[in-house]
């Protein structure tokens, strides 16, 4: 047995340190939840209204807490060293069925098994292997072990209203009433997992290393815009067997253009000052009030924007490979110009929110161009779909461009400080490589 910081480590388990980053194995865990978007939006075009938005958003902010469990335990401890590789497969095996039940997670299909219920029972079984290898290692530790339950209470009140939700038997009531208890049901399960995080403030956990945490979530971020160009690609026509067009091209490479101008938005300057404000901030109370506002929190919104733009564009590149579609396209759907228009918007605002709550500072470009989406709305309604889309990666690309420039001073210190870092850590690697190696 070893320790660290006071808690008592078994062989098979190893602490993590400061200067951590993200293992191969963690980026193993994300490709389920690559899986996991993808059927989020599978979920959400299958009803193509405001129910369907409602659960879709029910059922990411679920999926995003149980990522943060990975994110917090991989903070905490090595996953790549000892027996937690084994933990950390049976529990992405467990996510995956979780994420491969999400299109049922509302419903019980006939000739099959209850799908809400399979979906409930795997969300119990990702958080009780999360919340029971943070037990396993405060064992030892009473202080520890009193927090630990704390952490304890809100996954199995989650978890059991959720499995209550599937149990419901299907015509105990009239189904806008049933439909109503069940989101009622997810809406309290949501509200204590995140309720409970913000109530705790962090008192059950430990930020161990800054850099590895904000390396995470930018990285969940970018499996994000990711989803947005595996909608582009699995829209087209030659997928569905119509026929590749001049229309489906240029739709593609306006989408592209946007993804790019919200990969830019976020990672050229304010992932890095980001991490930057993290390292600096000393106190650990404070550190961890920082880390779970501005990423636990606050990049929820910004993936949760990322998955809605890439709705809108899966439905709009399916119209846009139809051969009877006139060469322009038809006017977006209410439905496909509220998430096309509303993920883009939500993306930004989360930007605002971070730049204000990370940094202290306004991002008064960002925040027009919100107000610019809004106001075009209307506009974008009664225009072809391809001029809407090309519209809206025109402000997006005007509004990276403005806020880049908006940035610069800002700028020029946090890739300065960012490329002296990376130089310095680069140094040191092949000082040690080549004595050890």
């Amino acid at each position: 047995m070893g320790s660290a910081g006071g808690v008592r480590w078994s062989r098979g388990i190893r602490p993590s340190a400061p200067g951590s980053r993200t293992t191969r194995l963690e980026l193993f865990y994300d490709l389920v939840f690559v899986f996991a978007f993808l059927n989020v939006t599978t979920l959400t075009a299958a009803s193509p209204n405001v129910g369907g938005l409602v659960r879709c958003l029910l059922v990411l902010a679920l999926l995003w807490w149980c990522w943060t469990g990975f994110a917090a335990f991989g903070n905490v401890v090595r996953t790549d060293q000892g027996i937690v590789p084994v933990v950390g497969f049976a529990t992405t095996a467990a996510a995956f069925v979780f994420a491969l039940s999400i299109p049922q997670a509302f419903r019980d299909e006939p000739g099959g098994l209850n799908g809400p219920l399979v979906f409930a029972v795997c969300y119990l079984l990702v958080r009780a292997s999360q919340v029971g290898i943070f037990g396993w290692v405060v064992r030892g530790d009473p202080q520890l072990r009193r927090r630990w339950l704390l952490l304890a209470v809100p996954a199995l009140i989650t978890t059991g209203l959720i499995i209550s939700a599937a149990l419901l038997p299907l015509r105990l009531f009239d189904v806008p009433i049933m439909i109503s208890i069940y989101l009622a049901l997810w809406l309290v399960a949501i509200a204590v997992e995140y309720g409970f995080g913000l109530a705790l403030g962090g008192s059950g956990w430990t930020l161990v290393s800054a850099g590895h945490w904000a390396e995470r979530h930018a990285l969940i971020v970018l499996v994000a815009l990711g989803e947005s160009i595996i909608s582009l690609g699995l829209g087209p026509g030659f997928i569905s067997g119509l026929p590749l067009t001049w229309s489906v091209i240029a739709a593609a490479v306006m989408g592209v253009a946007v993804v790019a101008a919200l990969w830019w938005a976020y990672f050229d300057t304010l992932a890095l000052a980001l991490e930057q404000r993290l390292h600096r901030t000393r106190d650990p109370a404070t550190r961890r009030a920082l880390a779970r506002n501005t990423y636990t929190y606050l990049h929820l919104p910004l993936v949760a924007g990322t998955i809605l733009f890439a709705l809108g564009l899966k439905g709009l590149l399916d119209e846009a490979a139809d051969p009877s579609t006139p060469a322009w396209g038809l006017p977006l759907p209410g439905f496909d110009l509220l998430v096309l228009h509303g993920g883009v918007a939500l993306y930004l605002l989360a930007l605002v929110a971070l730049g204000w709550r990370g940094l202290g500072r306004p991002r008064w470009p960002t925040t027009v161009a919100v107000g610019l989406l809004v106001v075009l709305v209307p506009v974008a309604a009664r225009l072809p779909e391809l001029v809407a889309l090309g519209l809206l990666s025109l402000l997006v690309l005007a509004l990276t461009a403005v806020q880049t420039m908006a940035d610069a001073p800002l700028r020029r210190q946090v890739r300065e400080v960012a490329l002296t870092e990376q130089l310095a850590a680069e140094a040191d690697q092949t000082h040690w490589r080549g004595e050890h190696l």
